[in-house]
């Protein structure tokens, strides 16, 4: 078959050349058009419900909302986990799918089950709502609007009622969602005293703001040749006429006199009650608005829409009002592509000098250089059908395959060359010869190519972050090779037969003279001692499996975003106005550093749909220079330690220094922002503390632990007001009118609302602040009902401050508590091992309380788990293809023998360099496999050759091994070079290639060395083995027919 494909693709030159030009132009326009991202998005299928209840505390949000949501959720098709926090106010479940659900149809699954848990959540304690579709990389673009004279609350309705309202008019932004500033409301701040006197009651005012604020329609009225529309108009009107539409509100009238709601109460602006804020740089507080991009959307594609739109939305904005950018994920995509793509430059540059000194002809040099663009521009075709974007993975795929991709071609146009040199033949038409070179070859390559490919299956059965961060590389590189095999075997063959015209030298040139000069007397030494070459084979092999357990081992290396997110983390009591304070102190300190560019502070939550933080939490975004500027730091780790420790000196506050995509990414798969979360489930909050903090003591007590924090789930002050039901009965009162004075006035409540053009601000009802600023004026406050009975609060409840739970976390319909961790200094694997043992060894548990390991350390585990079982299994099925393409168990056997021997050097290179193996560094072990593989093909295949036409076994092995020895040199060469440049590489995205290049490099430095010398001592040894079994087989044949 292979034969004939050659022989095919000769005869039609011209089509395949036109089918070549045809790729060039569809791979072009498939490349301008491909999806551009940082890194593959490693988002689970998952779907958010968030409900707020203002007011209500953690513990009420639990069981009156996120429990009905909950049991709702459990048992939905395809549900792999449902977790849950309950903070005061709010209440977020999120319902992870299996990988195979399909985003919208789980969204569909969930919003059917909500309605069944709006039944059984209390009337107006919160309507669930399905969060925005977006992922763990969404948040895409971040601004701030400022001005010198606009306040907070003008900016905050600018950004919501118009920037807003134009960003999400673009495609592939599923939501934008405002952060900091302040919300307008018209408040009613109502004097309790006055509506004593007035004998009125807050429901009194309620039903009043209510009954004088609505318009209505009349239909027509018909006239002899026209019509009239009928419009009521009774609307409070917007700005401060509104103010004192609201004050004329007429609430009763005395002998004649109305008593208006400016009687009664103040009416005047004021803002919303908010859980966070945003502060710059020290400097003040700023409005914030954060882009989330629709799950699926090209990234780069949605960040330029929104540039283009961000100006043509200030051309509106008044004068001195402006859209400043502060985050671009389009700065991160185009560093993390660069880095790649800058390697590719450079490995090719290699590439093509290795061609040129090993082949020293430039023809020659260009059949195999013009392989790697048409096999690059096929996969891009490849990877645009299968819908892959360009990112830091996929693109580290073609920079992995680079070298590889050229190796069919390169044997290919090797063979064809030695060919169109040798002096028999000459009388033949080049067509005839290139095809008699590259049918002799064709198989072995066909089979070495398909065995590349083999060779990545176990990056398939990758599951969960690692499957989604790897299997795009490896779609890659299959796409790659798939394309190489098609030009080796078509394309070169054709090109080779139109521009390798003329005579060729059959003599090497100085560079394969000096190598071969050099590699004839260890060849030599090798079949001599074969047994001592094997020895040391074999003991550098043993000593390397020895050096395994020391590695440490590690998920995947910290990726350098360019960016920090400082976590700080204060007392559940804290205030916003004081957080606001320590944010603006730290900020100030971190400007101060020459490498800051920008410090900005996140306090709290922003609208629905954003992180659910607290108001003690403040996540800073620290924007920094390139680190080749850097003057006051060594390097990223050195400027973590040095940041974490002047910040420390803050009592009180807890700090924890990371990156905000990764932060982000870890949220959403384990629920909490860093590598190591150790779950504690159990149902009692207080058995719960005590258990995580001794817990908590012995992960900080280990070396490399680091932003060592335990979930706050105790310390929250509260202020309760418990209803005392005798006296309530005493009275004639009910709960309800308690609880009507603590909600309504003193937690407040929305009436309605005071449309001003497009914009919505709510008329907001609450007693006056004097009137409820503490304990004792609460306690002074009226509880009336229906039938005009007043108490004060204090005779019929009890009002008490207690501390309580500020979350209450959920996973799997139990409580639980995390303990989380990052490490610095050592691999994760060991560090989680030495915890488990001293967990085990010194905590306590009673019975139903459990502690599982989550984050980064159960995917590492996870991945750990799969290659153990796949590897092996592809093993024997590369195995199975040798066996056919050799026909001989033992011919496949010495081949596959080359793969455990390339472990030698890529286990001593990581060993070297300090690097832990990780998942990229497997990636790397499961490249050179394969081109380990390749080379072994090669070689063998050719020693069999040379028996066929009747070589001894000496002279076939130290022929074929000095003729091969050009092949093997490039090929090994070849695929090194091109992850030379990776290795090197400092650039954003390289931490995470840098270990798969380590492996590579060393190990083909390895392996090369052993295909040059261990195989032929070995194959010598089994040809002689089997040439001698063969011959005593034959006496004895002959001896038979002697004796008959």
């Amino acid at each position: 078959m292979i034969d004939a494909l050659i022989g095919a693709a000769l005869k039609r030159r011209f089509l395949v050349i036109l089918a070549a030009i045809v790729v060039v132009a569809v791979g072009g326009w498939s490349t301008m058009r491909l999806n551009l991202a940082a890194f593959p998005d490693v988002t689970n299928i998952q779907v958010q419900v968030n409900t707020q209840a203002p007011g209500l505390a953690a513990p009420e949000v639990e069981r009156l909302i996120t429990f009905p949501v909950e049991s709702v959720m459990n048992g939905l098709p395809g549900v792999e986990q449902v977790r849950s926090i309950s903070k005061t106010g709010l209440s977020v479940v999120t319902i992870v799918f299996s990988d195979s659900t399909d985003i919208y149809f789980a969204r569909q699954l969930v919003l059917e089950r909500l309605q069944i848990a709006k039944e059984r959540i209390p009337n107006g304690l919160g309507n669930p709502e399905i969060g925005p579709l977006t992922t763990g990389l969404g948040q895409v673009y971040k601004y701030i609007l400022t001005s010198p004279t606009l306040d907070l609350s003008e900016l905050r309705a600018i950004n919501d009622w118009v920037v807003k309202f134009q960003l999400r008019t673009i495609p592939g932004v599923t939501d934008v969602l405002s952060f900091g500033g302040q919300v307008r409301q018209y408040q009613v701040n109502i004097d309790p005293n006055r509506l004593i006197a007035y004998d009125l009651s807050i429901a009194d005012v309620r039903k009043a703001l209510q009954a004088n604020n609505s318009n209505a329609g009349g239909w027509y009225i018909e006239g002899k040749e026209t019509q009239l529309v009928v419009r009521g108009e009774g609307l409070v009107q917007g700005g401060s006429v509104g103010l004192t539409d609201i004050g004329d509100i007429v609430l009763k009238t005395v002998d004649g006199t109305p008593i208006f709601v400016r009687d009664v109460a103040n009416v005047e602006f004021g803002s919303e009650i908010r859980q966070g804020a945003v502060s710059k740089d020290g400097k003040g507080e700023v409005v914030m608005g954060v882009v989330l991009q629709l799950q699926g959307a090209d990234t780069n594609g949605v960040i330029n829409a929104i540039r283009e739109k961000i100006k043509s939305i200030q051309a509106t904005l008044p004068r001195d009002v402006t859209i400043a950018p502060v985050y671009d994920q389009a700065e991160l995509i185009q560093k993390a592509i660069g880095t790649v793509t800058k390697a590719l430059e450079e490995a090719a540059v290699l590439i093509v000098v290795v061609l040129f000194l090993f082949l020293w002809n430039i023809r020659s040099a260009l059949v195999v250089l013009a392989s790697i663009p048409l096999s690059m521009l096929a996969a891009v075709i490849m990877m645009r059908i299968a819908g892959l974007s360009a990112n830091l993975q996929s693109l580290g795929g073609l920079a992995i395959a680079i070298g590889m991709m050229v190796d069919g071609s390169l044997v290919m146009v090797e063979n064809i060359v030695r060919h169109l040199a040798e002096p028999h033949g000459q009388d033949r038409s080049l067509t005839y010869r290139v095809a008699q070179a590259a049918r002799e070859v064709g198989q072995p390559i066909f089979f070495a190519v398909l065995i590349i490919i083999v060779v990545f299956l176990p990056l398939f059965t990758l599951q969960g972050v690692e499957g989604k961060l790897f299997s795009p590389m490896a779609f890659v590189i299959a796409f790659a090779m798939l394309g190489s095999l098609i030009v080796a075997l078509v394309v070169v063959p054709v090109l080779a037969s139109i521009v390798l015209r003329g005579r060729f030298s059959e003599k090497d040139n100085f560079l394969m003279r000096g190598i071969k000069a050099i590699y004839r007397p260890i060849l030599a030494f090798a079949l001599r001692r074969r047994l001592v070459v094997v020895a040391i084979a074999v003991a550098a092999l043993l000593g390397s499996l020895a050096l395994v357990p020391r590695l440490g081992t590690e998920f995947v290396p910290v990726l350098d975003e360019g960016t920090l997110s400082i976590r700080v983390t204060m007392n559940p009591k804290i205030s916003l106005e004081e957080s606001l304070r320590i944010a603006q102190r730290v900020e100030t300190k971190l400007r101060a550093y020459p490498e800051v560019i920008s410090a900005i502070s996140q306090i709290g939550r922003p609208e629905l749909g954003g992180d659910p933080e607290s108001v003690n939490n403040n996540e800073i975004w620290v924007s920094l220079k390139p680190q080749p500027d850097w003057t006051s730091f060594a390097s990223r780790d050195d400027m973590v330690r040095k940041i974490a420790e002047n910040l420390s000196e803050y009592p009180g506050i807890a700090i924890s220094v990371s990156q905000p995509i990764a932060n982000r990414v870890d949220e959403l798969l384990s629920g909490v922002k860093a590598q190591l979360a150790i779950k504690l489930f159990g149902d009692d909050l207080k058995i719960l503390e005590q258990k995580g903090r001794e817990i908590q003591e012995i992960v900080q007590a280990a070396p490399g632990a680091a932003d060592v924090q335990m979930e706050q789930i105790s310390g929250e002050a509260q202020l309760v007001v418990k209803a005392d039901r005798a006296e309530l009965a005493r009275y004639g009162l009910n709960v309800a009118d308690v609880m009507e004075v603590v909600s309504t006035a003193v937690g407040g409540e929305e009436v309605t609302n005071v449309l001003d053009g497009q914009r919505r601000f709510a008329i907001y009802l609450r007693v006056a602040t004097d009137f409820r600023s503490d304990a004792d004026a609460i306690s002074r406050l009226w509880v009336a009902n229906k039938d005009g009975v007043r108490v004060p609060l204090s005779r019929v409840a009890q009002i008490g401050t207690v501390e309580g739970p500020p979350m209450i976390s959920r996973e799997n319909a139990q409580r639980r508590v995390v303990i989380q961790a990052n490490v610095a200094g050592q691999d994760l694997g060991s560090f989680v091992a030495g915890l488990q043992r001293a967990v085990a060894d010194k905590v306590q548990l009673p019975p139903g309380y459990f502690v599982t390991w989550g984050g980064q350390f159960e995917n590492q585990q996870r991945a750990q788990q799969t290659l153990m079982i796949v590897v092996p299994l592809c093993l024997g099925l590369i195995f199975l293809l040798l066996y056919l393409s050799f026909g001989s168990a033992m011919d496949a056997f010495l081949i596959i023998l080359n793969v455990p021997f390339a472990l030698i050097g890529g286990v001593f290179s990581l060993w070297i360099s300090g690097q832990f193996l990780s998942v990229p560094s497997s990636v790397g072990f499961i490249a050179l496999f394969g081109v380990a593989t390749l080379n072994g093909v090669v070689m063998v295949s050719y020693f069999n050759h040379l028996l066929e036409l009747g070589r001894s076994v000496r002279d076939a092995v130290t022929e074929g091994a000095l003729l091969r020895l050009r092949p093997v040199l490039m090929t090994a060469l070849v695929a090194s070079l091109g992850l030379i440049p990776l290795l090197l590489a400092s650039g954003i995205g390289s931490e995470v290639q840098r270990p798969l290049a380590t492996v590579v490099v060393g190990g083909l430095v390895t392996s090369t060395l052993l295909t040059l010398i261990v195989l032929p001592a070995i194959f010598s040894w089994v040809a002689e083995w089997a040439e001698a079994r063969r011959g005593q087989q034959s006496s004895k044949v002959k001896t038979g027919e002697m004796v008959r």
